[in-house]
């Protein structure tokens, strides 16, 4: 559950009232609505990447292993890059907004300018999926990332020319301008390698992909070359490092915004789950015509023919729900999120994304067909991914317990078991159920649907078997210090008597 979001700092660090918005002026107001429709709209265009994936046409007699070799592959490679350079591109505009504080019309106006290039993005990953080949694709999408980050600078250089419009922090400070140099500096390093990519697209396409690929990477590797730089030479530039001593350096290199991690984690959430309900009311209404001639006008019967893909989707749909329960139950505990637990959660929903591709897998092909195992083995491991990474993020943060988890989460808290359990159910239920199928191959429906129950009611049970796990535990220990008390105290009365004798 996200945390309720903390007032507006105001000045001298107390909380900005709305009246006192007011006073600033008519057009002038804080960002949280902005921010939200912003991380929304955000979230729902990262996820939307996965349909030219999940719609893609597979004949049934064409083998599903050959078609992700021919296809697919190439199709769902492109969908992590792209999903992932738009995940960049939200991460800058938190970075954005933690510096710009309130909004006015030109600024709401030039944010919803770029949601609009956002909003093409998807057409431009179409092209790319569909023509990984050809230059006009990946050209059109790096433009877009061009324009979108040309329109956040924009943003920047508005918001420093109308300071009473900047965190308060910054107001205050005698070094804006480093403050404005360092903001342009996260927003532009994407857009300038799109812009190398969009160039190189006419020449030679490998490089423009290893140029998108870079814009994933290039913060993690400038952080860790950064940390190699420092263990070397031993010091930072003074200038540096004097500026990094001000308070509000912890917005700009330090994690990102709980907040807006929840919202945007959500909103993927909530976008896949959607996304099945679509795929049913597209594919599996039937033609009225066909239900009058086949079925003698009994709806019923020929909806029966459409069971395996309700099955699909509430498996598909419980499957979404107790991830996003993980996840919610998780963040619970976190006090704070560092750039590395960041990434995990990315990772973990780009492949939360690709469940609707998990659902078209496992249900459009029908019983004891020669792609039935490889549908649900594709399903398994895209389960798998999505919930290691969440286990990663939890085994991140008890790596820095005190600043990020609650007392409850940490080594000894009475949440700390159950945490662990829960986090590890559907990796190795997900695992356990891949490897089944490759031995069990017969039954390989069977133990999918098998594991799509069981894991509700498994969730219901992890807590009473966790306390009574533990309530053995402590038994056990209990009775083992009482035996090591006994053998003390009889240590303890034989030994006068041997110093006596």
């Amino acid at each position: 559950m996200a945390a309720p979001r903390a007032a507006t700092p105001g000045p001298g660090g107390g909380a900005r009232k709305p009246e006192l918005d007011l006073e600033l002026g008519s057009s002038t107001q804080t960002s949280h609505r902005l921010l939200a429709y912003s991380d929304a709209l955000l979230s729902i265009i990262a996820t939307v990447m996965i349909l030219p994936v999940a719609h893609t046409k597979i004949h049934p007699d064409q083998k599903l292993g050959e078609s992700i070799q021919q296809l697919l592959l190439t199709k769902i490679a492109v969908y992590l890059m792209t999903f992932l350079i738009v995940t960049v591109a939200w991460a800058a505009h938190v970075r954005l907004f933690q510096v710009i504080e309130l909004i006015d019309d030109v600024l709401a106006l030039l944010n919803l300018a770029c949601m609009m290039i956002i909003t093409f993005l998807p057409y431009t990953f179409s092209l790319m999926a569909s023509f990984p080949g050809v230059p006009f694709g990946i050209f059109l999408f790096s433009v877009c990332a061009v324009v979108i980050g040309l329109i956040q600078a924009v943003i920047v250089v508005y918001g420093f020319y109308h300071p009473h419009l900047l965190n308060q922090q910054i107001q205050v400070s005698e070094n804006q301008n480093f403050y404005k140099r360092h903001i342009l500096k996260i927003i532009l390093r994407g857009p300038a390698l799109c812009f190398l990519a969009a160039i190189f697209s006419f020449f030679f396409i490998p490089l423009s992909y290893l140029l998108l690929g870079l814009v994933i990477v290039f913060p993690h590797l400038s952080r860790f070359i950064t940390w190699c730089k420092t263990k070397i030479v031993g010091h930072r530039d003074e200038e540096e490092a004097s500026y990094s001593l001000e308070t509000f350096s912890f917005y700009l290199s330090e994690p990102l915004s709980k907040e807006r991690v929840e919202a945007f984690s959500d909103g993927v959430y909530a976008i896949v789950a959607t996304l099945l309900i679509l795929d049913i009311c597209e594919d599996n209404v039937p033609d009225p015509r066909e239900v009058g001639e086949k079925f003698h006008g009994s709806l019923l019967e020929a909806l029966s023919e459409y069971g395996p893909n309700y099955l699909a989707y509430f498996g598909s749909f419980v499957t979404i729900g107790l991830l996003w329960f993980v996840h919610h139950s998780l963040f619970l505990y976190v006090t704070k999120a560092t750039r590395l637990m960041g990434l995990l959660n990315i990772l973990s929903l780009a492949f939360i994304g690709g469940l609707p591709l998990a659902y078209q897998l496992t249900s459009e092909f029908a019983e004891k067909s020669h792609n039935e195992i490889e549908a649900i083995q594709v399903s398994c491991v895209i389960t798998f991914f999505a919930s290691i990474f969440q286990f990663a993020i939890w085994t991140t943060a008890l790596l820095h317990e005190r600043e990020t988890l609650h007392p409850f989460a940490r080594y000894g808290g009475k949440e700390h078991a159950f945490m662990f359990a829960k986090l590890a159910l559907y990796p190795c239920v997900s695992l356990g159920a891949f490897f089944l199928t490759c031995l069990l191959s017969e039954f390989s429906t069977e133990i999918f649907h098998l594991m799509q129950i069981v894991i509700p009611f498994a969730f219901l049970a992890l807590r009473i078997f966790v306390r009574i796990s533990l309530t053995v535990i402590k038994s056990v220990m209990s009775l083992s210090r009482r035996k090591v008390v006994l053998l003390e105290e009889e240590e303890a009365c034989l030994s006068p008597t041997e110093t006596h004798s």
